[in-house]
This record gives C-alpha cells, structure tokens and sequence, in this order.
C-alpha cells in the first residue's frame, strides 16, 4: 500500500513539546501553530496517547493553535493512584492554559476523550468555545451500563502492573485497534505502535496505566450534563462506526433542549483520524469556524 498524501507531510511538521502539573501529575503536550490563533485542544479515547491526533493537527494548525495532550496514565504523562472525571477534566483545561490557546478555547474529544471533553464542559464550559464529540454520543439513562468502577464492577485485581513483554517485536505485534478496522495505512499503526510502549528492565510495556478504569466512574448522567452545557456541541460520527461510545447518534441529535448538529464521515470507521483525516480535519475546522463568526 502506497503511503498517504498526508502521511509524510503531517510527520515532518514539527509540533512543541510542553508539560505542565495538574495535582501532582505530570501533564504531557504538543502544540501546533500560532499563539493568538483561536485555540482548540484535542482528546485521545482510551488507552490511547496524543499521537492519535498526529494526522489532524498539522492540518487544523492552518487555521488554529492546536494542542494535543496525554491524559494521565497514558502516553507520556504521569499515573495517578486513582483517576476521576474532575481530574481528567482539569488536565485539559490546565492544558488549555499552558499551551496559550487563548480565550473561550475549543475541546474535541474522541471516543472515551468525549467522555473527558463533557467532564471538562460540565465543569469548564463558561469558559470554552464550544465541544466537538468525535465518535462519542450520550445515551437514555435507564439503559446505562457503567463502564467503569472495573476494580468493583468485575471484581479485577486493583493496583495489578503492567504487563512486561521480552522484546519490541513481541510487543508490537500484540498492537490492535479496538475496535479492528480496515484500511489504515501500515505506517499509522506503526508510528501509534512507537509512541505508545516503553522500554523497561526486563523487557517493554505499553504507556497506558491498565488500572486506569478501576475506580473511575463514568455515570449516567452523561446525557443530563450533555444537555446542561453551557457552550455549543456538535458530534461527528464515522459512519461505519461499531464501537459502543457511537451508537446513540440519533438519540443524541433527537434530544430535546438542545440544538445539536450530529453527522456522519462516509466510510469512515471509529479511529476515524486514521482513515479519514483531511476530512476530520475539513468537519473540525468548518465547525468552530462557523462557531466563530457566530460569536
């Protein structure tokens, strides 16, 4: 398979690190972009790392200032001994702050970074211009099943380690997406691979804390906080999305109170920045643009 127009040329746009501390853990970022530009911070779903945004940032730097950052227990970002929404929240927004996104900044959060990006407007939303929820969509409460609190929930051994693996190659191959999709280009799934392990005595890990979801909970009030923002929302979903976070597009575009735009990326799958970029990218910038002159 040929490599992608947009592959080599967001790879060689060079993005800032940064770093900043959000009660006693260490907050990892990369920015894009100019300081002054509106500003929009991205969010990676679950066991996942900001490089899963390395493929739109480059492209949304046009027009923004970009920061992507690892939410604690993931990527390059510290562990906490327990994690909750109120810190996840505050991570962004502490991020929001250290990476000079300016005034009533945007959120997108994808898959369980939706989840964070409503924590973050529930708690911050005064003070944002607006949430994109990528492949995330609220659900009626009296169906909801939590899908945290795993330490309780199913009874998993708390405070477990990671698991240690003898070599690179071991390790890589254990990579998948979840859920699995089709036609992303091999150097995607290797770069995700690169940026998401860690060499160890003894062997590599994967970055991401596998106690993560023990005590966090998520709740079934997502729909009520959903409804209860202050700043506009939008959701764009992959069209040929399977994952759970995705299957309440209509019940979220139907619900009452609040005018939510809801679409869909034709052909895309979940991890929707893999196969379909540019046109992540095209629905990102067309909704906070028009979100702006709206002001």
């Amino acid at each position: 398979m040929d490599a992608p127009h947009w592959f080599q040329r967001a790879l060689d746009t060079p993005s800032e690190p940064g770093d900043v501390v959000v009660e006693g853990t260490n907050i990892h970022f990369e920015t894009w972009g100019e300081a002054g530009k509106p500003g929009v911070v991205l969010v990676h779903g679950s066991n996942a790392h900001l490089e899963w945004w390395r493929f739109v940032a480059p492209y949304l730097a046009d027009n923004f200032r970009v920061a992507a950052l690892d939410s604690s227990g993931n990527g390059d970002s510290g562990w906490r001994p327990r994690y909750s929404g109120r810190l996840l929240a505050d991570e962004v927004w502490a991020v929001c702050q250290a990476a000079d996104l300016g005034s009533k900044p945007f959120v997108v959060g994808h898959s369980f970074g939706g989840f964070v990006a409503l924590e973050t407007g529930h708690r911050h939303g005064d003070a944002l211009g607006g949430i994109i929820f990528l492949d995330f969509t609220v659900g009626p409460p009296e169906t909801y099943l939590e899908w945290g609190m795993r330490a309780v929930r199913d009874d998993v051994k708390a405070g477990r380690k990671p698991r240690v693996y003898p070599d690179r190659e071991t390790i890589a191959s254990r990579f998948r997406l979840i859920p699995e999709q089709p036609n992303v280009y091999p150097g995607v799934l290797r770069h995700m691979v690169s940026r998401g392990i860690r060499q160890v005595e003894g062997g590599w890990i994967w970055k991401f804390d596998p106690t993560l979801f023990d005590y966090l909970e998520m709740g079934a009030d997502q729909r009520d906080k959903f409804l209860g923002l202050p700043c506009p929302a939008a959701v764009v979903l992959g069209e040929n999305s399977t994952d759970e976070a995705a299957l309440y597009g209509d019940y979220t575009a139907g619900l009452k109170g609040r005018d939510v735009p809801v679409f869909r990326i034709p052909g895309a799958y979940h991890h929707l920045m893999f196969d379909e970029p540019l046109a992540v990218t095209a629905a990102i910038t067309a909704t906070l643009l028009s979100w702006l002159r709206a002001r």
